[in-house]
């Protein structure tokens, strides 16, 4: 009998990708082949994203692919949005299944007969029964794996529906961290990013349980030791959860890279307090000096939102000027949706959108010069670069330890491999050229 093939959609954030792995290996295990999403397949799964408004219409969007390539085929989509809003999804044309939270890495146990249904069967836990950990990690995918440490989020602010959608603040155990770091390495990727909805608070139980086992420090020290890794990435962390004895251990570090992506969401402690914020402006400023402290060519990115309500043109200055004198490297910028559910949903002083676009444009801008500010800086540096496996218009892809994107001549010798460059120049498509110092095994 021939086998039937399936493939994955993920929209949102890094998160995602390592849980898609880990239920795209699920299939693999039960007889199906993974094919790409741009081919015809038998089953297509769409992993959902709730952070924006425009994750919602890409889903549809995604839909309408799927049955493009295969109107018999059977779609389901899992993630955030199907725990948010199941019934929504399960209205779309097309769609036959929407598994929630906890279902999702079960979702060969509800795919029996693969005919289609003509409204999508709903399978979607209350959000306060999400309360044990599934790991996962990415691998196959891309050059680097996203290794999920931790799920969920305890804290309120109000304009977010992640603890919603995910459920309390869980973590892996350290073992079963190690362990999955160290099948990770024997696959012979070279970096692994750390992920999670809020990793700075790694080490509550598998259950939520609120006792720390262990810190996130402790587990930065650990996955330190693991033979095999060449490289460590930590992904977003809040910025009273960046500790100075993990940003001291990672100058140091065998391992983890000089990167690192610190929410700020408002330069205003007037917006950051109605955004129930854990910190102030000037915790943040002392993050990034902290940082630059110990390793001067670190590379900071910085999540903003704008358009928040309330948020008058003094308070967005205040931002603009805040973020303007910070000596950071890129800007992820996030223009504030209104989300049903959240306390910011009913706030006063709804921002005009024409008013918010012009904000995310500002501060947009603001992260180019940053960018090229940054790369400038890098000019003539020797620094090592991961190179990626994709030929880009004759061009091979890769990052430096510290995030500087480089591009040279395709040469499929250097994909997933690690070489020793000299950064020379920026290119007219603000990617930096480089020579090579000598080639690493």
């Amino acid at each position: 009998m021939e086998r039937k093939k399936v493939a994955f959609y993920t929209l949102g954030c890094k998160l995602n990708f390592s849980e898609t792995s880990t239920i795209a290996r699920s299939f693999q295990d039960e007889g199906f082949d993974r094919v790409e999403f741009e081919d015809v397949a038998d089953i297509y799964v769409i992993n959902t994203c709730s952070v924006t408004e425009n994750a919602d219409k890409q889903f549809k969007q995604v839909v309408k692919k799927a049955m493009k390539l295969n109107d018999k085929a059977f779609v389901a989509a899992v993630g955030c949005y199907a725990q948010l809003k199941p019934e929504e999804l399960a209205s779309v044309d097309g769609v036959d299944l929407v598994l929630g939270a906890t279902e999702k890495f079960k979702i060969t146990d509800y795919i029996n007969d693969l005919s289609k249904n003509d409204m999508g069967e709903v399978h979607s836990c209350e959000i306060h029964e999400a309360d044990f950990y599934v790991g996962s990690y990415s691998i196959g995918d891309r050059t680097r794996a996203f290794l999920k440490v931790q799920d969920g989020c305890d804290y309120k602010c109000t304009y977010c529906t992640i603890p919603l959608a995910r459920g309390i603040s869980r973590s892996d155990t350290m073992e079963n961290v190690l362990q999955n770091a160290k099948e990770i390495s024997q696959k012979g990727i070279k970096e692994i990013v750390l992920t999670g909805v809020n990793i700075g608070d790694y080490g509550k139980g598998e259950f939520g349980n609120k006792r720390h086992e262990h810190t996130f420090f402790e587990l930065v020290q650990n996955l330190d030791k693991v033979e095999g890794i060449e490289r460590l990435r930590i992904s977003s962390i809040e910025p009273n959860l960046l500790k100075n004895e993990t940003i001291d251990f990672v100058s140091k570090s065998r391992t983890f890279v000089p990167h690192f992506h610190i929410p700020l969401q408002s330069g205003s402690n007037d917006i950051l307090k109605k955004m129930k914020r854990r910190y102030l402006r000037e915790l943040y400023f002392d993050r990034v000096s902290k940082i630059r402290e110990v390793m001067p060519h670190a590379c900071i990115g910085v999540d903003v939102i704008v358009g928040f309500p309330g948020e008058t043109d003094e308070h967005f200055l205040d931002t603009y000027n805040f973020l303007n004198g910070l000596d950071i490297s890129y800007l992820h910028v996030f223009t504030y949706s209104e989300r049903d559910n959240t306390e910011a949903a009913d706030f006063e002083g709804v921002v005009p959108a024409n008013v918010r676009a012009k904000r995310s444009k500002m501060l947009r801008g603001l992260s180019v010069k940053k960018r090229r500010a940054f790369y400038e800086g890098q000019i003539g540096t020797t620094r090592t670069v991961l190179f990626e496996d994709e030929n880009r218009e004759g061009y091979i892809h890769g990052f430096t330890e510290n995030y500087v994107k480089v591009k040279a001549p395709w040469n499929p010798e250097f994909a997933n491999t690690l070489q020793e460059v000299i950064l020379t120049k920026i290119d007219d498509d603000g990617l930096v050229r480089m020579e090579f110092a000598n080639v690493l095994v």
